[in-house]
């Protein structure tokens, strides 16, 4: 196929204006493993562009007052929804996941993401106290913090680069964001409507490229003074590493290997439907995704049974179809690395039940060179394993037995990660109780994946540094500062 004639040209946007790149990159549909979309393979002459048109506009954005940004952020969230539909279907072609989940979680989200920031921060307090001895009062302030650098990845990329630019243009900073090369089609059609929803040129700029040539122009710019990052452990620590000359804040949310816990007093009725979406949603592809999920011995047996038969009814096939469960993972690849891990398994003595290595993977013809592959479930496998440690990030998740609730939290914790876990029990002493000690910074409890935006997101260990959410987002695009006045 000569897929330069057909392909979408995307170009950075930089101070209210789009502009060519002298070089660029192959985007593929993961559907069908062939080029449709050209992305700037931008570098160091970019990312100084963007910053001087950030820097030209940051003095005016910032000194508009909360309300006036709201306004502006919030008819961002109505353009986009206008288009929800074309933003939908161009996220799944992009990113291989299914239209329903394109339109259903990462479009609305997108949108939501603007309307509870637009919102929130408007209704932040200050702190201030008296010293009436001394004929004094002291209050704080927080002023914005300047060029934010904003790095997002490409398992749901338009959701996460909102949740970025949404509080970091709200608490009157701007912004250069770059979103993952491989996931792009979405930010540049967000960029489109800028311009109609009131944005000054130079608030939002976005650069498109590879992490290592752009993201680390980003990270180490010396004007940029805050990144905030969402992707791999490795990543992270290169962020940490370009960054730390130049004391830049931080807020970073990397891997995670997450664990669900199965009580003997689970309701397997709840547990098992959830379990299998906490497992699959997104082709696995969500830092939040359960990958370990350990299940007390007395109903061991049955929830493995139920749950290899409710993994087989998902469906694997065409983004596009709405009646798929599973789409296409991002490269070929990411699907080569996914299958390693199932063949390590293999050669370990783990046990496949269902999915790669296992059964047949019937695709529609014009499916046949996309990257899929049948959810997987493994089990008989050791805490030590590379697929019980590493961070798969795929449709795979393995299976454990466990005896006692002491002896569950020591395995759960005993990764390097600690983003996320769930819990499955109907003793809510027990639920408490074992959420205190998870070493994680989310813990859900006979759910999955419900958030609400006011609190705290993030991870300990090598899961991330920092949190993001309502208040705590606001702290971190913000700075504090202490103002004594004695009367």
């Amino acid at each position: 196929m000569d897929s330069s004639k057909a392909a979408l040209v995307l170009e950075n946007y930089i101070d209210g204006r789009f502009v060519p790149c002298a070089s660029y990159l192959d985007s593929y549909d993961p559907s069908i493993g062939e080029v449709y979309c050209k992305v700037p393979d931008s570098g160091k002459e970019e990312v100084e562009a963007a910053v001087k048109a950030a820097q030209n506009a940051f003095p005016g954005w910032s000194a508009k007052s909360p309300q006036d940004r709201s306004k502006i952020v919030s008819k961002l969230a109505d353009l986009i929804e206008e288009d929800l539909e074309s933003f939908a279907q161009a996220e799944s072609k992009d990113q291989g996941k299914t239209i329903t989940f394109a339109r259903t979680v990462d479009i609305s989200r997108a949108i939501y993401n603007f309307r509870f920031f637009s919102s929130s921060i408007l209704h932040q307090t200050t702190e201030s106290t008296q010293m009436d001895h001394m004929d004094c009062m002291h209050y704080t302030v927080r002023t914005p913090v300047g060029i934010a650098g904003l790095i997002s990845p490409w398992n749901l990329p338009l959701y996460l680069l909102t949740w970025k630019i949404a509080p970091a243009v709200m608490c009157g900073n701007t912004v250069i964001a770059k979103p993952s090369e491989m996931t792009s089609v979405t930010a540049w059609m967000m960029c489109k409507l800028l311009d109609k929803a009131g944005f000054p040129p130079g608030v939002v700029n976005v650069i498109f490229g590879h992490g290592s040539k752009a993201g680390d122009a980003l990270v180490s710019h010396p004007k940029v003074p805050l990144i905030s990052f969402t992707g791999s452990t490795l990543t992270g620590q290169r962020i940490i590493e370009r960054s730390a000359p130049f004391c830049k804040k931080l807020s970073l949310e990397l891997g995670g290997k997450n664990p669900a816990i199965i009580f003997e007093d689970a309701n397997l009725d709840e547990c098992i439907p959830a379990t299998v979406r906490s497992s699959f949603a997104n082709q696995g592809e969500i830092c939040l995704c359960t990958s370990r999920i350990f299940v007390q011995r007395t109903i061991y047996s049955e929830f493995l049974k139920k749950f290899v038969e409710a993994v087989k009814k998902w469906k694997v096939g065409s983004p596009s179809d709405p009646t798929t469960d599973v789409g296409a993972l991002i490269s070929k690849e990411h699907l080569a690395k996914v299958k390693n891990y199932i063949k390590k398994a293999q050669e370990e003595g783990a046990r496949i039940l269902c999915g790669e290595g296992k059964d047949l993977l019937f695709l529609h013809p014009r499916d046949q060179n996309g990257y899929f592959m049948l959810p997987t479930v493994i089990a008989d496998i050791e805490d030590n394993s590379c697929c019980m440690q590493d961070e798969i990030f795929g449709p795979v998740t393995c299976i454990t037995v466990f005896d006692t609730e002491e002896e569950v939290i020591t395995r759960a914790n005993g990764v390097k990660y600690g983003l996320a876990a769930t819990v499955w029990s109907s003793n809510v002493r027990r639920v408490h109780r074992v959420a205190k000690r998870l070493q994680c910074g989310l813990v859900w409890t006979n759910c999955w994946l419900i958030r609400d935006l006011n609190l705290p997101f993030g991870g300990t260990k090598a899961s991330g540094i920092g949190r993001e959410g309502a208040k705590d987002s606001y702290e971190f695009f913000t700075e504090s500062k202490t103002i004594t006045i004695k009367h």
